[in-house]
């Protein structure tokens, strides 16, 4: 029988997704914090966008895309008690482990599984069906929920038991933070050199300098252009998470207490809608008057 799923927080990634879920036939109901969002959405794809509770019940996964910690928290108290047993909720955002063990606990109670499985890939990788999904949770309830996963992902992996997910999403915010400190500063670098891009980009992305951010974003910083992507004010949210998982981990924080003052800085001066790749700003020298 075809799994019946939904999908909450149609946001930048989320729309996406949910759209390749209805292209493989599997979405029957979405649902958003602001709902002429959703009536939006649903009227495009011919789906419903109920109350949370109809969601609830006509559904054997239910995604959620959402922002922060709490917001997971509440949608999984909404949806408890109208779920019926054996259904699945799939938490595709990026929130503290400790918060994946708590809405795996509440469902738990009644016999729902719960998987936290963070995403990454950017929006591109949301548009075009290529995350990679990164899953904490029972091994059995991944196979259930496969179906819905792959429709958006070129990737998907088991990590480990609730909580592995976003331990995961943890050490690729800390990557991807650390890339973007690094590729800004150097073709900042490059900039005050004098150095045609045209020339640069490739020559850096044939060699060991090549990356995914440069590849993807160079031209794009060079020219100004930080509407794209993943906003930096998110990225500082998740970093804000991660510091504290390092804390608990005993490891180094350079990277992380770095790009949270860069980004804070970013953000007080008007660019937390930015792409992170507006860091170029700061490794620029630039500042807003």
């Amino acid at each position: 029988m075809t799994l019946r799923a939904s999908f909450i927080g149609l946001g930048a990634m989320g729309a996406s997704m949910a759209r390749h879920l209805h292209e493989k036939g599997l979405l029957v109901a979405v649902g958003n914090r602001t709902q002429q969002k959703a009536y939006d959405l649903a009227g495009d794809l011919g789906v419903d966008a109920p109350s949370i509770e109809a969601m609830a019940s006509m559904s054997d996964v239910v995604a959620l895309c959402v922002t922060a910690d709490q917001d997971v928290l509440d949608n999984v108290a909404a949806l408890l008690p109208h779920l019926r047993e054996g259904s699945v909720v799939v938490d595709h955002s990026t929130v503290a482990p400790a918060t994946a063990l708590r809405a795996a606990q509440m469902l738990a109670e009644k016999g729902i599984a719960f998987l936290d499985a963070p995403v990454s890939g950017g929006v591109e990788g949301a548009r075009n069906g290529k995350l990679s999904v990164m899953v904490g949770g029972d091994a059995a309830a991944l196979e259930k929920a496969r179906p819905v996963l792959e429709a958006y992902a070129v990737k998907v992996t088991h990590m480990g038991s609730v909580g592995a997910g976003q331990s995961t999403k943890a050490v690729n915010q800390v990557i991807v933070a650390g890339i973007a400190q690094a590729v800004t500063e150097g073709l900042a670098l490059g900039e005050a050199l004098g150095l045609d891009a045209e020339a640069l980009l490739p020559t850096l992305g044939a060699g060991a300098a090549g990356n995914w951010f440069l590849e993807k974003r160079g031209a794009t910083m060079l020219r100004n252009e930080f509407s794209v992507g993943f906003k930096l004010a998110l990225l500082h949210k998740d970093l804000g998470i991660v510091r504290g998982v390092a804390v608990d981990a005993g490891t180094d924080r350079s990277v992380i207490e770095k790009s949270l003052a860069d980004f804070a800085q970013l953000m007080s001066e008007g660019y937390g809608d930015d792409d992170i790749s507006g860091l170029i700003r700061i490794k620029r020298g630039e500042r807003k008057v």
